[in-house]
């Protein structure tokens, strides 16, 4: 199948060739007809799955096609709400690239800035907006915004959303749209408050779900290595040198984390550094710029701060940390192994994470090759793998069992950040 083959106007196939998109992803080839149509969608896709095209590019069709509106005023007509500052930008580069020969004016707004450069752009009129809830309700209460003339709303996310403390933000903005939209909302999980909340958005949607397997990279290779956790810098070292590694994606669970590890490679004469909410817009911009351009060769960053990064023919992905959300595994590594191109999700897991990776694999329907051979091997042994029966994948590797290590804090952090 082609995006000729659904539909797709020549302005915007033109653009995608330019992208060098041949062929629709899965959720792109079931989302974009369904959304040609005007139809609600509730979509349950991970990173790396291909959303932000599914959902942008039949927006700006049907925003381009429409002639019912004068496009002189520049009335905001499409709006897009995403958790963080950096996916926030990922969807407004991605919509300029989509819609590069169409006449549509879009911008993005974020907090952790100065107001000014945004509120110039807003007052020239937009077509499309994509916004932080934050700073989308800060300018909305100044009176730089209004939402009345929306057509087409997107929540990005909406998982993300939740975790940061956005649900009543969210609330807000959605009293403000008219009721007579297109809405699309799409998570990575499915759980109980987003469905509920889903419904207070949507009207009778389609749904669309992209498995966990599905938006796991075939071209990623995994593995992880059994390491304690005073060990996890000096293997982190071990392997970016014995690998030569130009480029590579590490995941730190905490700030403070981030930080200590991005210091100790920078010593160690290799170009390192941390991006998270404690640092400036700036200085997250800076380091991700320098991480894109190749003049920086590791990017430690959390969760949060890590939503929206794509960066080419990024080769490793490293779980400093195991995710005690399953899911998010599986978004990690989605950020290597894109397109043609092949990656490595490289996993430590100390004593206390063992639980997580057994989650983990009870996810993806596999156990991940443990590598022993390395310099700072564990004491303990590994978990039982998730197929049970005792052999794992790769030759020269194997997995033991192990008795539940760790407690099993699945506890997700609501601590409010403000974009």
């Amino acid at each position: 199948m082609t995006f000729q083959d659904l539909g797709i106007i020549d302005p915007i196939l033109k653009a995608l060739r330019a992208q060098g998109y041949e062929q629709p992803t899965p959720i792109q080839q079931q989302a974009i007809p369904k959304l040609l149509k005007g139809k609600d969608l509730l979509g349950c896709a991970q990173t790396g799955t291909g959303k932000t095209a599914a959902f942008s590019i039949p927006i700006l069709q049907q925003m381009y096609e429409d002639q019912s509106w004068d496009r002189r005023r520049r009335e905001i007509k499409c709006l897009i709400v995403a958790p963080t500052r950096e996916l926030a930008i990922q969807i407004d580069e991605s919509i300029a690239a989509y819609g590069r020969f169409l006449d549509l004016r879009n911008t993005v707004i974020f907090g952790g800035v100065k107001q000014g450069a945004q509120t110039r752009a807003l007052s020239k009129g937009i077509d499309i907006l994509t916004a932080t809830p934050g700073r989308l309700l800060d300018l909305m209460g100044q009176g730089y915004i209004s939402l009345k003339h929306v057509q087409f709303a997107v929540m990005d996310e909406a998982d993300h959303m939740l975790d940061m403390g956005f649900i009543h933000d969210i609330k807000k903005i959605v009293k403000q749209l008219p009721q007579d939209r297109q809405s699309l909302f799409f998570s990575a999980t499915m759980s109980p408050e987003i469905l509920k909340l889903s419904k207070g958005i949507l009207g009778h949607p389609e749904r669309i779900t992209i498995k966990p397997e599905q938006a796991t990279a075939e071209r990623v290779e995994q593995n992880v290595y059994f390491v304690t956790k005073k060990d996890k810098r000096k293997l982190l070292l071990h392997l970016l040198k014995e690998n030569d590694v130009d480029s590579a994606l590490v995941f730190s669970r905490t700030k403070h984390g981030a930080n200590r590890i991005a210091n100790q490679l920078d010593k160690a004469g290799i170009n390192a550094a941390a991006i998270h909410g404690n640092k400036s817009q700036g200085a997250r911009q800076k380091a991700l710029q320098k991480f894109k351009d190749g003049n920086l060769n590791v990017l430690v960053a959390t969760d949060i701060a890590a939503r929206g990064i794509d960066v080419d023919e990024l080769s490793y992905v490293v779980n400093f940390d195991l995710p005690n959300v399953p899911e998010t595994y599986v978004h990690r590594i989605g950020r290597t192994g894109r397109a043609d191109a092949s990656g490595v999700a490289l996993s430590f897991c100390d004593a206390e994470e063992r639980a997580y990776l057994k989650d983990i694999q009870k996810l993806i329907g596999q156990s991940i090759p443990v590598v022993d051979e390395h310099p700072f091997p564990d004491d303990g042994t590994a978990p039982e793998p998730a197929n049970g029966n005792g052999q794992n994948r790769g030759g020269g590797q194997r997995s033991g069992r192990s008795s539940n290590g760790g407690n099993r804090n699945k506890r997700r952090s609501n601590n409010r950040r403000r974009n």
